[in-house]
């Protein structure tokens, strides 16, 4: 039976994760799981996030998983969601500036707070709801139609030195990354276990997932 990880370092909504790879394939092990063996021994990595950056990662820290995260990043599907996406980057401007865990190179970046729509109307930090995202091609894109809605929650947003990372943006009111890609890693700004079909296809493609581009 194929098996996923759904890191625990004490961050993140991890049971409606749990329930929505559980809903997405019946037929995978879903784990929650902090230990570093165990980790090691699930065929895909899971990896969440909600909060404060340097909330999460003092508690990488604490735990002493961020070698695992950066291990495992290597060699097995990897999916970043939310603030488990924006600990991939090199440092983030939350909290007087963060280092992260730099497995993309670039930097996480505040919304700016008068930011206006086309009307001149002042938009909402945080970007919360649902908003479109343009897609670029990628196995988890799979059976998603171009600019499906995903639900959004968040102050900060990607902004990586490789425009070749990208593999999807969405508009508040400019373009943002909403999704990185590279090799077997794939992470996303919005919550798919929040974004009913869309999302739970896109868990479906990342759990028959095989790391390859």
């Amino acid at each position: 039976m194929s098996s996923v990880a759904v890191i625990d370092y004490g961050m993140g909504n991890l049971h409606s994760i749990e329930k929505a790879l559980q809903h997405a394939s019946p037929e995978v092990d879903v784990q929650i799981v902090s230990d570093v063996k165990k980790i090691q021994q699930c065929d895909r990595i899971l990896f969440p996030g909600v909060g404060a950056i340097r909330d999460c990662m003092k508690a990488l820290d604490r735990s002493g998983l961020s070698p695992i995260i950066k291990e495992v990043a290597k060699t097995k599907p990897f999916l970043g969601i939310c603030l488990g996406m924006q600990a991939l980057l090199t440092d983030s401007e939350e909290n007087n500036h963060t280092p992260c865990l730099d497995i993309f190179p670039g930097h996480v970046e505040y919304f700016s707070t008068d930011i206006t729509d086309s009307d001149g109307s002042r938009l909402k930090i945080p970007h919360m709801g649902w908003n479109k995202v343009l897609q670029k091609t990628h196995p988890l894109w799979k059976g998603i139609p171009q600019n499906s809605r995903f639900y959004f929650v968040h102050s900060y947003y990607a902004k990586p030195d490789n425009a070749s990372d990208i593999i999807a943006t969405t508009d508040y009111p400019q373009a943002f990354t909403s999704a990185l890609a590279k090799d077997n890693i794939f992470a996303v700004q919005f919550h798919p276990e929040k974004s009913q079909a869309v999302g739970l296809q896109l868990l479906k493609n990342f759990l028959s997932w095989d790391g390859n581009c």
